[in-house]
C-alpha cells in the first residue's frame, strides 16, 4: 500500500512532460502576443481577440501534436517488437551475441554472461524487454497513451494560456498595466513550473524555477521587442 501511495503521488515521467510541455508553451506563446500587440499600440480588444485565437489554437494544435507524436512512438514499438520477434526465430545466435554485447557492458564476467544468457533465452518475453529496452533503447507505449498525453498537453496548454491574457480583461482602459501584470502573473506560474519539475525529479528547487522563469519570459519578451519595432516602423 506505502508503494502504490508513493507511485500515485509521483506523476509518470511523460505525465510530468507532457504537463510542462503543454503549460510553458501556453504561457510563452500567449505571452509573446499580447506584449508584442500591446507594444505596437493596438487596441486592447485586439489584444484580447489575438490572444483568445491564440489560445484556442495552441490548445488544438498542441493537443494533436501530443496524440499524434504519442500514437507514432507506440506505433514504432509494436512494429520492432514484431521485428524482434522475428530476428528471435530466424536468427537466434545473432540475438544473443547482442544479449551477450549488453551483458558484458554491465560489466559480467564470460561465465557469467554465459549463465545469465542461458536463463534469458529460457523466458523469452525477457529476452525481448532487454532487446528492446537494451539494444533499441524503446519503451512500451499503453493504448490509452496517445489520449491521455492529448488531454493532459491540451489542458495544460489552455491552463498555461490564460493567465497572461487574464489582466487585459479587467484593465482595458491601461495596456501598460495590463501587460506589466500579465508578465508578473506568467513570471510566477513559470517558476512554480520548473519549481513543480523539480520536486518531482532532482535539482535545486530554486535553480530549477529561476531557469523555467529566465527561459519562459526571455521567449516571451522576443514579441514585445517586434511590437516595440513594428510600433517604430
Amino acid at each position: 500500500m506505502a508503494k502504490q501511495a508513493q507511485m500515485e503521488a509521483h506523476p509518470r515521467p511523460t505525465l510530468l512532460s507532457d504537463f510542462i510541455l503543454g503549460s510553458q508553451d501556453g504561457v510563452v506563446n500567449v505571452l509573446g502576443i499580447v506584449l508584442g500587440l500591446a507594444a505596437s499600440g493596438a487596441a486592447i480588444k485586439f489584444v484580447i481577440i489575438a490572444g483568445l485565437a491564440a489560445l484556442a489554437a495552441e490548445t488544438v494544435s498542441m493537443g494533436a501534436v501530443a496524440y499524434t507524436s504519442t500514437r507514432s512512438r507506440r506505433s514504432l514499438y509494436e512494429s520492432e517488437t514484431q521485428r524482434e520477434l522475428v530476428e528471435m526465430r530466424e536468427v537466434p545466435e545473432l540475438e544473443r551475441e547482442e544479449v551477450r554485447v549488453i551483458l558484458r557492458g554491465w560489466g559480467y564476467s564470460e561465465p557469467e554472461v554465459n549463465d545469465l544468457l542461458q536463463r534469458i533465452e529460457a523466458k523469452p518475453k525477457a529476452w525481448l524487454d532487454i532487446m528492446m529496452a537494451f539494444e533499441l533503447h524503446l519503451s512500451p507505449v499503453e493504448e490509452s497513451a496517445p489520449r491521455n498525453s492529448a488531454i493532459i498537453v491540451g489542458s495544460a496548454t489552455l491552463l498555461g494560456s490564460i493567465v497572461p491574457l487574464l489582466p487585459f480583461f479587467f484593465l482595458r482602459q491601461n495596456a501598460v498595466a495590463a501587460s506589466l501584470i500579465a508578465v508578473f502573473f506568467s513570471g510566477v506560474m513559470l517558476f512554480m513550473i520548473g519549481y513543480y519539475e523539480a520536486r518531482l525529479t532532482i535539482g535545486s528547487l530554486l535553480r530549477s524555477g529561476l531557469r523555467m522563469l529566465v527561459i519562459g519570459l526571455g521567449s516571451g519578451f522576443a514579441g514585445f521587442l517586434i511590437g516595440l519595432a513594428l510600433r517604430a516602423y
